[in-house]
């Protein structure tokens, strides 16, 4: 009778075994398009999933998100009118770069830089903030790199505030992620990061204000979001980076940092969308 008891009390145990490890499997062989990725619970201050988190990568124009934060924390007057720099808007042309639709030596303010420096990913609007600011982007990188050591980052180095590709630039996953996090406390930034469009102030090149919007949005308008929204979000692309996202969500009344990195692509006029699917992917799963 003790035998038969002992069995009958293994049973319930080796199925809450053989579903945990169902789980634990099905969490394993889920494939992202993405390099890495990492999920951050913002409200929890917890780290929900990761892959290769920590592998330095390259990281386009995540880069700006950086950018702008470090900026913030040196403009003292968002109005002050700061000047597109002419070199600047010159070789990114040439280079083919993500561009904000600003012209050399436009004036404009710093806030119409740090927006266009986030929304539509301008390369001149990221490297004139830092030319007004510091007098030179390679000043400028100074303080991002700077702020990294502060917030201890271990696997992110900046050489560039507009983020081209470039021998020594890179980040990873996680500490992107951590970027993020610490950025959104600044009001500002998050008022940066969460918007959808935005205009700019008149100018003699813009005499009714240049219109821009969000890259990360502008995609979204294509794909359902159920049970989730995302909120804000800073999107990249390099022939080195690949396809890069960092997205702000809303789920079930808590926020999510989610960081992808490294989606491939094979035709920069048709990219395709590795990095929105793992995006929305997780946020179904959360």
């Amino acid at each position: 009778m003790k035998k038969k008891s002992y069995t009958l009390l293994l049973i319930p145990i080796l199925i809450i075994g053989l579903f945990l490890l169902s789980r634990h499997q099905s969490r394993e062989v889920y494939e992202y398009n993405s390099k890495a990725v990492y999920v951050y619970n913002l409200t929890d201050d917890r780290k929900v999933t990761g892959k290769n988190e920590d592998d330095k990568l390259a990281m386009a124009s995540l880069t700006k998100m950086m950018t702008v934060y470090v900026a913030l924390e040196k403009i003292n007057d968002l109005s002050a009118y700061a000047p597109v720099d002419t070199d600047s808007y010159q070789k990114l042309v040439a280079e083919n770069a993500s561009m904000a639709g600003f012209f050399g030596g436009e004036m404009t303010t710093y806030r119409d830089l740090l927006y266009g420096a986030m929304l539509p990913s301008g390369g001149e609007a990221a490297d004139s903030l830092a030319i007004n600011i510091s007098g030179s982007k390679l000043g400028f990188v100074g303080l991002m790199n700077e702020k990294c050591e502060e917030w201890g980052l271990k696997n992110t180095h900046f050489q560039n505030v507009d983020g081209m590709d470039d021998i020594g630039h890179y980040s990873s996953a996680k500490d992107m992620a951590m970027i993020l996090k610490n950025a959104l406390e600044d009001g500002n930034f998050r008022a940066i990061f969460t918007k959808k469009d935005y205009l700019t102030a008149p100018n003699d090149h813009h005499p009714e204000g240049l219109y821009m919007t969000s890259t990360v949005f502008d995609k979204l308008e294509n794909y359902e979001q159920d049970g989730f929204e995302i909120i804000g979000g800073k999107s990249g692309t390099t022939d080195k980076a690949g396809l890069c996202w960092a997205t702000l969500s809303v789920k079930n009344g808590k926020e999510y940092i989610i960081v992808t990195m490294g989606a491939p692509y094979d035709d920069i006029d048709n990219p395709g969308d590795g990095q929105i699917q793992d995006t929305l992917d997780i946020l179904s799963r959360l």
